[in-house]
């Protein structure tokens, strides 16, 4: 309890965290787009937010990648900042992608580039709590967009890299949050079946301790994100996810799309969307949270 305590008073995430994530994105959105994967435009916004990352005190570093895609090798490029506060402490994991959705021309303002700035936001708080009781890795993935349909040699890629990263050096991960289209003017989050249920459990808890419990709810649909790949490796994972992101309630017609912009991502959302992460930190900290 005492470790919990100490984590969420050294995790706050102010509006001025929140601004920081936005205009983040949209450098990110205005500056690198398209980005698909593998492409040198990818590889350029990965610079970019492990430039921002640095900025904001983490220790960045890009770890680049080559993947078979139809046949040809991809040189692809994820993006990666640790936090080790206590040798014999576990690692949480939190991941966004980056990439655009190949083929389509859609900006990737709120799928990719929202939650990656977000990352950059956190990294800013991470580097102020330096008596933090456990150790944090911030994930920017390359490579989740598919380009025809997910499969073992579709999408998923830099999750799927770091995830094999991860398991062969027996790395004591408590959890991996996976973070994805969360700037939504509307936020509302979902968490799919194909989550960890000990982590719906603490997600679940964790709005409503922070009266977001109206805005986080578990859904029967599974989602194929780039928690999955963690999933298989034996990892706990979770997915937060808003997709309902359209142009009336419950439609999700602005995904993958030209209407992906800016206008529609909105500091208050990538606020409550933080809170809720960071309290699921803190109480992942407390060794009772499973």
């Amino acid at each position: 309890m005492l470790a919990a305590i100490i984590a969420a008073a050294a995790l706050q995430f102010s509006t001025g965290d929140a601004d920081l994530a936005w205009t983040v994105a949209a450098g990110l959105v205005e500056r690198h787009t398209p980005r698909d994967a593998g492409t040198s435009r990818g590889r350029a916004a990965a610079a970019f937010l492990c430039d921002e990352a640095k900025k904001a005190g983490a220790d960045a570093r890009i770890d680049s990648f080559t993947v078979p895609v139809r046949g040809v090798r991809r040189r692809m490029s994820n993006v990666v900042a640790e936090f080790r506060r206590d040798p014999s402490a576990g690692w949480i994991v939190i991941v966004s992608h980056f990439d655009t959705k190949p083929g389509v021309r859609c900006p990737g303002a709120n799928d990719g580039a929202s939650t990656s700035g977000l990352l950059v936001a956190l990294a800013g708080v991470l580097s102020r709590a330096p008596d933090l009781p456990c150790n944090v890795m911030l994930l920017w993935t390359d490579g989740e967009e598919c380009i025809d349909c997910y499969s073992e040699e579709d999408g998923l890629w830099g999750s799927r890299r770091a995830a094999s990263l991860l398991a062969s050096e027996r790395r004591d991960v408590i959890a991996v949050v996976c973070l994805d289209m969360l700037g939504d003017r509307r936020l509302g989050i979902s968490i799919p079946r194909n989550s960890s249920s000990a982590l719906v459990s603490v997600a679940l808890d964790a709005a409503g301790r922070i009266g977001m419990a109206d805005r986080v709810c578990a859904v029967p649909e599974l989602v194929k994100d780039d928690h999955m790949p963690f999933l298989l490796k034996g990892f706990r994972s979770i997915d937060l996810i808003d997709f309902h992101y359209g142009s009336a309630p419950g439609l999700n017609d602005w995904w993958h799309t030209p209407a992906d912009t800016m206008d529609k991502v909105a500091s208050a959302s990538l606020h409550a969307s933080a809170r809720l992460v960071l309290e699921m930190v803190a109480a992942l900290t407390d060794g009772g949270a499973f």
